[in-house]
Parts: C-alpha cells; sequence; structure tokens
C-alpha cells in the first residue's frame, strides 16, 4: 500500500495544481483568440495593433522567465505561485476598466510576468510532486491541463463574446482564476525537497539557466518554432483555403489526439524510454505538417490535425521531462524556467520569421519549412541519441 502511494500520479495535491494551471492556461488562450476581436471591433485599432497584444504578453514572459527559477529558490515555490496568482487575477479584473490602447499594451506585458512565474512555479511543484519513476506519465498528465484549456479557453471566450459581451468574458475570467487561486492554496508543499540555501537576489548564468537542461532546450525551441506555424497563421490559412467554417473543429480534433495518446506515450516513456515517444512524435507532428502544406479540402484538414496533435504532444511533453530529468530535484525550477523560455523564444522567433515566408511565398511553404525544421531536429535527436549509446 504504501509503495503505492510512493507511485501514485493522481493525488489531492497534484488535482489542485492541474486546476490551477488549468485555469491560468484557460484565461491565456481565451484572451488571446478573444482579445485581437476586443481590439477591432471595441477599441477601433488595425490587425497589425491588435497582434501587438500577443506580441507583448510573450516578450515580457520571455524576459521574466529565466529569473523565475532563482527567484522561486528565494521566495518559495508555493509563495511565489500564490503571489503571482493574485497579480494574474488583478490584471484580468483591469481589463473591465482599462481602455485605452497604450495603457491595455501595458497591462498585457505586465500580465505576461505574472503568466510566466505561474507556469514555471506550477509545472516545478508538478515535477516535485510527481514520483521519480513516473516522470514521463505525470508531467503528460500535467499536461493535459493545458491541452484541456486549448480548447475550454477559446470556445468558452468566443461563446461569451457571441451571445453577451466582452465585459462578461473578463469576469468569467477573473472568477476562473479565483478559483485557481483556491485550490494553489491546498497544495502542501511541506515535505518538497527545499534548496540548499536560499541566498541573496544576485543572478549569475546558473541562476537564469539550468546548464545541464540547456541543450534539450534549445532542440524543444525548435519544435516550438514549428508550432508557430500552426498557432500563429492557421485560421488565416484556413479562411485563405475556404475551411474557416472548420478551423475551431481542428483545434478539438488536435487536442482530442493529444488527451487521447498521452497516458500510453507517458508509460511508453517511464518503461521504454524516450526515445520511443519523441522520435515517432517528430516524425507523426511532420508529416501533419506536410499534410497542411498541400491541404485543399477538410478531410485532410482534419487529419492533419490528428498527426500534429499526438506529435506536438508526445514531443513535447517528453522533451520537458527531459530537460527536467537532466538535473537534480533541487534544481526542477531553473530546468522548467530555462525549458519554457527557450519553449517561448521559438514560438516568438517562428512567429515572426514564419510571417516574413508567408507574406513572401505564402501559407503553404510555412508549413513546408517547419516539417523541414522538425526534420532537422530529428537528425540532431539522433546524433544526440548515438553520441549517449557511445559514451553510456
Amino acid at each position: 500500500m504504501q509503495q503505492e502511494e510512493h507511485t501514485q500520479i493522481w493525488t489531492k495535491r497534484f488535482i489542485s495544481l492541474f486546476l490551477t494551471n488549468m485555469s491560468v492556461f484557460f484565461v491565456f488562450y481565451g484572451l488571446v483568440t478573444t482579445l485581437p476581436l476586443y481590439a477591432i471591433g471595441e477599441l477601433h485599432q488595425t490587425d497589425k495593433e491588435a497582434g501587438l497584444l500577443l506580441s507583448g504578453f510573450l516578450l515580457s514572459a520571455i524576459i521574466v522567465r529565466p529569473f523565475s527559477g532563482k527567484l522561486l529558490d528565494v521566495f518559495g515555490k508555493k509563495k511565489l505561485l500564490l503571489v503571482s496568482l493574485i497579480g494574474y487575477f488583478i490584471c484580468t479584473v483591469l481589463y473591465l476598466v482599462i481602455h485605452p490602447f497604450g495603457l491595455l499594451l501595458g497591462l498585457r506585458f505586465i500580465q505576461g510576468i505574472f503568466f510566466s512565474i505561474i507556469t514555471t512555479a506550477a509545472g516545478s511543484l508538478a515535477a516535485d510532486i510527481i514520483p521519480a519513476k513516473r516522470k514521463g506519465a505525470g508531467l503528460g498528465y500535467f499536461t493535459m491541463s493545458t491541452n484541456l484549456a486549448v480548447v475550454i479557453g477559446p470556445f468558452i471566450g468566443l461563446l461569451l463574446i457571441q451571445y453577451s459581451s466582452f465585459n462578461v468574458l473578463f469576469i468569467v475570467m477573473s472568477i476562473c482564476i479565483l478559483a485557481g487561486g483556491f485550490c494553489a492554496l491546498t497544495v502542501n508543499t511541506d515535505d518538497l525537497p527545499k534548496p540548499a540555501s536560499k541566498g541573496a537576489l544576485i543572478f549569475k548564468f546558473n541562476d537564469l539557466f539550468e546548464r545541464k537542461a540547456l541543450p534539450i532546450a534549445a532542440i524543444a525551441s525548435l519544435v516550438s518554432f514549428a508550432y508557430a506555424s500552426v498557432l500563429s497563421f492557421l485560421s488565416i490559412y484556413a479562411q485563405q483555403k475556404g475551411l474557416m467554417a472548420i478551423a475551431s473543429l481542428f483545434y478539438a480534433v488536435f487536442a482530442a489526439a493529444m488527451l487521447i495518446t498521452r497516458p500510453y506515450t507517458g508509460k511508453l516513456y517511464d518503461t521504454k524510454g524516450p526515445h520511443y515517444v519523441i522520435l515517432p512524435g517528430l516524425i507523426s507532428f511532420a508529416i501533419g505538417l506536410v499534410m497542411l502544406a498541400f491541404v485543399e479540402g477538410a478531410v485532410l484538414f482534419l487529419s492533419a490535425a490528428i498527426f500534429v496533435g499526438f506529435g506536438y504532444g508526445a514531443v513535447t511533453t517528453s522533451f520537458q521531462a527531459l530537460a527536467i530529468q537532466s538535473t537534480t530535484i533541487q534544481r526542477s525550477g531553473y530546468a522548467t524556467a530555462t525549458y519554457f523560455t527557450m519553449f517561448d523564444l521559438g514560438i516568438a522567433l517562428g512567429s515572426y520569421i514564419l510571417g516574413m515566408v508567408a507574406v513572401q511565398a505564402g501559407y503553404a511553404v510555412v508549413y513546408g519549412t517547419a516539417a523541414m525544421v522538425l526534420g532537422v531536429v530529428l537528425i540532431i535527436y539522433l546524433l544526440r541519441l548515438a553520441k549517449q549509446r557511445a559514451h553510456p
């Protein structure tokens, strides 16, 4: 019985963290989908200016993320998680009263700071709570909180503004974060490992990045670079192809593919090894992007969602687990911060560079390019695997 407790993933505190993380990403994806419509329709801004609402948010997250590992050590993971949730909640409430676009951009920048710290703290605490022998499966399950939010956030957000108003949207989002905060309060961290010495708030390289996690995080940034083609341009591409009516269905199928396969890929990661998940995941992701490059009808479009969903879910979760397992449990916060810093950077660079490709050559070339980037990732990972086997 005691052994079962030591290997159990779905404990009360894991479920609480799961719900907290889902509430944060529910608001993130809900606002990413609706705020551009708010900026254009209510604040009378251009498409380009509306796009700044995501860029400003990601910019602050990328800037702050490297510092969050040290901040978690100095102030404590749970304490900083709760403080950041309060800040995130206040920012969400302020959407009700802040209307000048310049101030809204500033609000998004500040909210991105809290988002960065929350996601690093929650991910690190989850890694600490999950039993060592079940890291792959546990982190896979934890990531399902984000996968659910990818579908639920935009769906509820668009539903609310269609049948109600933006103010109702902001109120619902605020209540959701409040609920997530209450869940975080119940997480007991007394038995979790503490840093040997908190030290002063002075930042060296080791306080910004976890060196051991950096190589795998750098590889993961190439995966997120390719994923930016889906995150940033899919709706525009679907509109060009006359598939806008089923664009939302793409994300539903995408999420379903991740959720259905996640228990199996997590178990495979723990029992067979990460390469049994990463290699087929990369191939599946690349196939899905190639299918998008040649898409003409609904069947191929939604089929691509299955391949992309399985591949993206399998690869990103496995790389995150590898990054965390590359170092000690006391450095899990730094490893998590390093992973997400590189991942966010990949999305930001991918959105910008692939956007230029789209202007010059069209979106079909964007997805072809993204697939080739995954081909490079596959080669890099195989070389890394060969090196590890040659020098175990």
